[in-house]
């Protein structure tokens, strides 16, 4: 084995490690990351071919947990890993979105990336490992690749920038940030912050690439050792030049007067579908020697060809005009229509319509038992905010059927749910979940998620801290030129064609939530900190719109929203309210219609009592408080009798709290049993707490000092009772 070790420090002093030639030999590059208990490997395959007729990078990175590696059991049946979860979906996004740009752009091979976590202490965090590790895997092939690359997390604690934080050190962050980078350009960022400034945001950012420097450093020394350093040869395109330069020359300006006609989505399609079709009609005109088969691939060609035509004119359209596809200027954003309370039923709705972008956004709100359950290697906690997003195809006009939920619904859903979760009030009582729909897309469905919600939830009456609104930035730059754009509210084509997709959420006072994905090199931080502040003008703008159709959440819930009561008792309380096996708090539910859940935190057992009436709430929480009440002398109870005996009944003053009254305690007149009195098993009556035995804790009633005394009442004199033990002894000594 030709082992060979890397280290690299973070700026506090621990110590990353890259090991290779060790394990996965078989396969391309393979690479184990080692810091502190810590251990992922990563592995990286690629066909030798494309499959013909490919024509982009067909890419597939899967970050997978391994429960061994915490010590722990999968649940569910089979006892074993199953699909992945949304945070090993979320985790392999990350990675793909900073590896893939850095393919050749005419690498057409399949290449699988493999990340496993094999060991881990719920010390350090995983996932800001997990792209360093993967790279360093590419840097040990000889798969085609520009750049290495490697992902820190960024968290500022108190103040200071911390370069992949412990767990416990992210209980104190106001700012959590992936980013992903090459050595001298930023490549990919995502992550939530307390509502920062751009400036602040700035500087997350330059600390990351600092730190990642030396991460790229050691991959490149890596390779040159391996003898990676050479990449394989490929030949993945049959390119015909003459015919790119044809349709260069003939369609270049047809597209470029597409573009200032500022039609709308489906016709500018149109338009740029119709003049391929003219020109591959003319073509097999004038090639009407060529077999079928060639012109199909020629066809191929020429689409492709036509893609690269597509782009340099709608960039060069804004570079040198400042017109975009749809006529605005770069500041410019489309129309803005919102709606709430559009469905009648949900708990909140409201619908956002930004161009040709629309989100139908629910609010439903639930109790404690609608919390989702997050079972991870590394985390088992409970969400009390879902987020769930939607993309049909019919939003883009596909004629197609939807299937299940993709990566792209969980990664677009998983940046509105960060943009917003902090405006939830942590003390709120309802679980909270937000579906969006897309009804119609072009461009920034995600931003019109978080503007939708925003306004969702506030028709549902939930008492947001502070309204959120979200934007995407794009930008145009050609390599080796000056000259930019920075284009507020990015249209799809300005995304798929653009340089840079730049999505911000926040209040008015900061940002909330951030996801940058950048396509070009030489990206400055100028060129950052610029778009952020036009993408605050433009967030600021869109706010204000919202704001118009709805300015504050709701006062008042709506009628078939469940009503929510919570509170907290003492923690020695909790066992009595619920009860031997849940057989109080069960009973408590079924007598009053309710859904009753209790928790312990801080030391106090936190209460929720939920019912479609209050009647039903202040039921239950009268049956609660009388669990928790403790019983004074001298207070009166209406109670209710639970047994009847020869000397007395025994009385529930309070719930699980009975006493006895005694027979002579019931009445002024005395009686020969308690079925005189006419009180049998179940009767309420009114009785006062005369005593608490100290020994025993047992109550002692009276009914009859509720009573008026009759006139000239002599109370009986009791006569003691023998001394049964002295009366034994006396006759011993006898």
């Amino acid at each position: 084995m030709n082992v060979i070790t890397k280290k690299v420090q973070l700026p506090d002093g621990r110590t990353i490690t890259i090991e290779t030639g060790k394990v996965a030999k078989q396969a391309d590059g393979a690479a184990v990351l080692r810091m502190g208990n810590t251990v992922l490997l990563a592995t990286v395959c690629a066909a030798k071919d494309a499959v013909p007729g490919t024509d982009f990078m067909p890419l597939q990175v899967d970050y997978r947990e391994q429960y061994s590696s915490a010590g722990r059991f999968p649940g569910g049946f089979t006892k074993r890993e199953g699909k992945a979860s949304d945070s090993e979906i979320l985790i392999s996004r990350l990675i793909d979105r900073a590896l893939r740009p850095l393919f050749p752009s005419n690498y057409h091979a399949e290449v699988y990336v493999q990340v496993m976590l094999l060991s881990a202490d719920g010390v350090d965090q995983p996932d800001a490992l997990a792209g360093f590790a993967a790279s360093a895997a590419m840097a040990c092939s000889d798969i085609p690749f520009e750049h290495t690359i490697s992902e820190v997390r960024v968290a500022r604690i108190h103040g200071e920038y911390v370069i992949n934080p412990t767990f416990q050190q992210m209980d104190e962050a106001d700012m959590d940030l992936m980013v992903g980078a090459t050595k001298d350009n930023i490549m990919m960022v995502e992550g939530e912050m307390d509502e920062v400034s751009e400036q602040e945001l700035i500087g997350a950012l330059k600390a990351a690439a600092e730190a990642i420097k030396p991460m790229c450093t050691l991959q490149d020394e890596l390779s040159k050792e391996l003898g990676k350093d050479v990449k394989r040869e490929y030949d993945h395109e049959i390119n015909d030049e003459d015919l790119r330069q044809q349709i260069k020359t003939e369609l270049y300006q047809p597209a470029y007067d597409v573009n200032k006609q500022a039609l709308e989505k489906q016709a500018r399609h149109d338009a740029f579908d119709k003049i391929l079709a003219d020109f591959l009609e003319k073509y097999d005109a004038a090639h009407a020697d060529l077999k079928e088969e060639e012109l199909e691939e020629k066809h191929a060609e020429a689409t492709r060809y036509y893609e690269d035509v597509l782009r340099d004119a709608m960039r060069r359209c804004i570079l040198d005009e400042g017109k975009r596809l749809d006529g605005r200027q770069t500041t410019d954003i489309r129309p803005i229509w919102c709606e709430v309370s559009p469905l009648p039923m949900p708990h909140g709705s409201a619908i956002f319509q930004r161009g040709e972008t629309m989100s139908l956004s629910t609010c439903t709100l639930g109790t404690k038992l609608d919390e989702k359950l997050v079972d991870d290697v590394l985390e088992k906690s409970y969400q009390r905010f879902l987020l769930h997003y939607n993309f049909p195809p019919f939003s883009t006009g596909e004629a197609k059927a939807q299937r299940g939920v993709g990566r792209r619904e969980i990664g677009h859903g998983h940046l509105a749910w960060r943009g917003l979760k902090g405006q939830i009030p942590t003390d709120y009582p309802y679980t909270v979940r937000l579906v969006s729909q897309i009804l119609e897309s072009n461009g920034s469905s995600s931003m019109a998620t978080v503007c939708a919600g925003t306004l969702a939830l506030m028709d549902a009456g939930v008492p947001m801290k502070k309204p959120v609104s979200g934007i995407a930035m794009g930008l145009i730059k050609n390599p080796g030129e000056e000259k930019y754009a920075i284009l507020s509210d990015i249209l799809g084509d300005e995304d798929h064609l653009g340089d840079m997709d730049f999505k911000t959420t926040g209040t008015r006072d900061g940002l909330t939530a951030t996801q940058m994905d950048i396509k070009c090199d030489g990206l400055s931080f100028e060129i950052l900190e610029q778009a952020l502040m036009q993408a605050k003008a433009g967030r600021e703008h869109i706010l204000n719109c919202m704001l118009e159709t709805i300015s504050e959440p709701r006062a008042e819930l709506k009628p078939q929203v469940p009503r929510i009561e919570a509170f907290d008792i003492p923690k020695e309380f909790i066992g009595a309210v619920i009860g031997p096996g849940g057989k109080i708090i069960q009973q408590m539910q079924e007598e009053t219609n309710t859904v009753i859940t209790i928790d312990e935190t801080d030391g106090k057992g936190h209460i929720t009592v939920s019912a479609p009436n209050k009647d039903s709430i202040e039921a239950a929480i009268a049956k609660i408080k009388g669990i928790v009440a403790i019983p004074e002398i001298g207070e009166i109870y209406e109670g209710t009798v639970r047994s009847v005996m020869p000397y007395g009944c025994f009385v529930e003053i309070l719930p699980g709290k009975d006493g006895l009254l005694h027979i002579s305690e019931i009445d002024w007149k005395r009686l020969e049993s308690v079925e005189e009195a006419g009180i049998k098993e179940g009767d309420k009556i009114r009785v006062k707490l005369m005593d608490i035995d100290p020994k025993t804790g047992k109550y002692k009633l009276s009914r009859r000092i509720l009573m008026e005394k009759p006139e000239g009442y002599v109370e009986r004199e009791r006569r003691p009772r023998p001394d049964r033990r002295s009366h034994r002894e006396g006759e011993r000594h006898e």
